[in-house]
């Protein structure tokens, strides 16, 4: 038995009440499933901005559930009267709210840091205040910067190179002082380019994956950004949802830290696009000769990034179980089925 199947068998045997934001978006929703799935009791909070109320009512569907154990609140995570009414009677807070993407934080500055710093220390301050036992975070590996290092270990960083790495960083330095402060277990995780199930291809700022999926089953072209050697430590979003449950369950000595959430392994842009395009190639066999098109590198991206995942595997008993190509095989049916051809 797994530690991750450990902590599932004692959640189930013993319920809490779970608080997640962020709770209508790509991650979120996915905590959401599995939290139901193991009969837990769920306060799901978003304010719709980015993510959709789909995402809640679908993991509610699939995780077989009864409605009445996930409480939907459509609320703004930096208005201080909506987060002192969702943490009441809360046992453990997965704050996954945020304005994600590099290139949305240097086109929004001021959004971004309201809705991750502001947002993220108005939920902190008022799980603190209602006594929450257990406050989860997410942070992302974007906090390594300029750091050439490979892997990315916990303890070397690098100079934020976005408004968006800032942001997360802070986040770090604000769980480091409440838990020394206050005494509140906080643990932070930082995320490698999720994917998975109910990842949204739309808008200017969509992750890679989706987006480019949503262009292959139009026929249209992929944009790569750089000469496609650019590489990614890709997490499927089972992997993910493991690392939380672990992180929420683990011994206060396993607090007050951040831990790489990842599978270990690089892929690079060019890579990624061959195992797209190939795997949706299987039933749609006229994508198989589509080839992308390069433009110049983006502003704030990081060249290469993979992860040691040592201390989340030491400390948490992290032991991810899907690489990308297994994630893919479970997500490319989703992807094709539920997202809709580019226009």
């Amino acid at each position: 038995m797994t530690e991750y199947d450990r902590v599932c068998s004692m959640l189930q045997a013993e319920p809490r009440r779970w608080l997640v934001t962020g709770a209508a978006g790509f991650i979120g929703s996915n905590l959401v499933e599995q939290l139901l799935r193991l009969g837990q009791h769920v306060v799901a909070v978003d304010d719709l901005s980015t993510g959709h109320r789909r995402n809640v009512d679908d993991a509610i569907e699939c995780s077989g559930a009864s409605p009445d154990h996930c409480r939907f609140v459509e609320a703004d995570v930096a208005d201080r009267t909506a987060c002192a009414e969702v943490v009441s009677d809360i046992d453990v807070v997965l704050h996954q709210a945020a304005l994600g993407s590099v290139p949305r934080s240097i086109a929004e500055p001021l959004a971004t840091h309201r809705c991750n710093v502001e947002g993220f220390i108005e939920m902190l301050d008022a799980a603190r205040t209602a006594g929450v036992g257990r406050f989860v975070y997410a942070s992302s590996s974007s906090v390594y910067g300029d750091s050439p290092e490979l892997p990315k270990v916990e303890d070397h960083l690098g100079t934020p190179l976005s408004p968006y790495a800032v942001t997360k960083r802070v986040n770090e330095l604000y769980a480091d002082v409440y838990h020394s402060t206050y005494d509140i277990d906080l643990v932070g995780l930082r995320y490698f380019n999720v994917f998975g199930r109910r990842q949204d291809p739309d808008g200017p700022y969509a992750a890679v994956m989706p987006k480019w999926i949503s262009r292959l089953l139009a026929g249209e072209t992929c944009q790569v950004f750089g000469d496609g050697e650019t590489s990614r430590d890709f997490c499927y979003i089972d992997n993910v949802v493991q690392a939380n449950l672990l992180a929420a369950t683990t011994g206060s000595e396993g607090t007050g830290t951040v831990y790489n959430v990842a599978f270990g392994d690089r892929t690079t842009l060019n890579e990624l696009f061959i195992l797209l395009r190939d795997g949706l190639g299987a039933t749609r066999p006229e994508l198989t000769g589509l080839t992308p098109a390069y433009e110049d590198f983006r502003p704030g991206d990081i060249q290469h990034s993979l992860a040691d995942t040592t201390r989340a595997r030491t400390q948490l008993g992290y032991a991810p179980t899907h690489t990308v190509g297994e994630g893919l095989a479970e997500a490319l049916d989703w992807y094709a089925n539920n997202l809709a051809p580019s226009t």
